[in-house]
């Protein structure tokens, strides 16, 4: 599973007092980051830096323009400057879980309201976050991240942290943070970080099309890992439902020890591992996935794969059902803006008759 993305919890001015150091980290790092932008076009003069580099600024470049023109997402001048990070990651990214259900823990911010994870520019502040949720007896993960999106609040640059990136997910993580700048629905992340990932990977699918042709091997590629999207998120969309129906009938009579409970749901894990190696593993078409098996899971994990890859069917249908264009799928979306569920809503959407 490639957790490539985030949304950057950045608070401007309201915050609770419980939040004030949360605030004042989060704002000193990033306008510490933000200071040390240069323009693209001027990182493209320099001789230190490489071949490689420039390739891929330039495509950053090339692939911006064609989102705002060929895909119809919001004009901003995100990805015209550069950040040399000098590390790998921008934030750590803390998801929490409740141990016997698999609901997530959620965070509270201004803009953006209830968030399944919470970043940090510092690794050391993320573990110290993570230690403090487990010792409340909650499943933890933490995530380094690459890239990030401010919503359309500040401009975004381009992360040196995004250039390690292969080519094509350079391009795809781009789409991803810029649809996020198009469209955001406070309080329904999940929703939010689907959509994302549904345009970022037929977005991808569009640019190489008209970038390299029908027969391009990048084209196939990309293909290829967006089936293994595909049947991966259906898995687990049919996986992460019998484990939540599993955990609403653990121990209904509060008999069993924790000991006892958490044998329980280690046997689950191992099954829902077992079921990924013989239904998923032989048809997958690239090695996106191939080590799913061999990771430690708990909720928190889960939860963050239902964030991002639970029901990507459901974007597929509406996508069919409004002329199979980007512009055309997201300018549905928006409407969504006006609905109290909007998962629902984009379900029913799915389920409407074509007569």
């Amino acid at each position: 599973m490639r957790f490539k993305f985030l949304i950057l919890i950045f608070v401007f001015i309201f915050s609770s007092g419980c939040q004030i150091g949360y605030l004042m980290h989060v704002s000193y790092n990033h306008l510490a980051m933000l200071n040390s932008k240069e323009p693209i076009e001027d990182v493209l003069k320099k001789e230190s830096v490489s071949e490689d580099q420039k390739k891929k600024l330039r495509l950053a470049l090339e692939v911006r323009e064609f989102a705002f023109t060929e895909l119809g997402l919001k004009r901003s001048n995100n990805y015209i400057d550069y950040v040399d990070l000098k590390r790998d990651s921008v934030t750590y990214a803390v998801t929490a879980a409740e141990k016997w259900k698999l609901e997530p823990y959620l965070w509270s911010f201004p803009f953006i309201g209830k968030a399944p994870y919470k970043g940090f520019y510092s690794s050391e502040k993320a573990k110290a976050e993570a230690a403090d949720l487990k010792a409340k007896n909650y499943d933890v993960f933490v995530r380094g991240v690459s890239a990030y999106s401010t919503l359309g609040k500040l401009n975004d640059p381009l992360l040196s942290s995004m250039l390690a990136y292969k080519d094509h997910d350079l391009v795809n993580t781009i789409i991803h943070e810029l649809v996020h700048s198009h469209l955001f629905i406070k309080s329904n992340i999940d929703f939010n970080e689907r959509l994302a990932v549904f345009v970022a990977n037929k977005g991808t699918e569009i640019f190489y099309l008209k970038k390299e042709g029908a027969q391009s091997a990048t084209l196939k590629l990309i293909q290829n890992e967006n089936a293994d999207d595909d049947l991966f998120s259906v898995f687990m969309s049919a996986e992460i439902k019998n484990l939540k129906n599993w955990y609403a009938t653990l121990d209904p009579h509060k008999t069993m020890s924790s000991d006892d409970k958490e044998t329980a749901r280690q046997e689950k894990f191992k099954e829902l591992k077992d079921h990924f190696t013989t239904q998923v593993l032989p048809k997958l078409k690239t090695k996106n996935y191939v080590n799913f098996s061999k990771r430690e899971l708990n909720n928190a994990y889960l939860s963050s794969v239902h964030t991002y890859m639970s029901d990507l069917s459901v974007f597929e249908k509406v996508f069919q059902r409004n002329g199979a264009t980007i512009s055309t799928f997201l300018k549905k979306c928006e409407q969504l803006n006006d609905v109290d569920d909007p998962e629902k809503t984009l379900k029913e959407w799915s389920e409407e008759s074509r007569d």
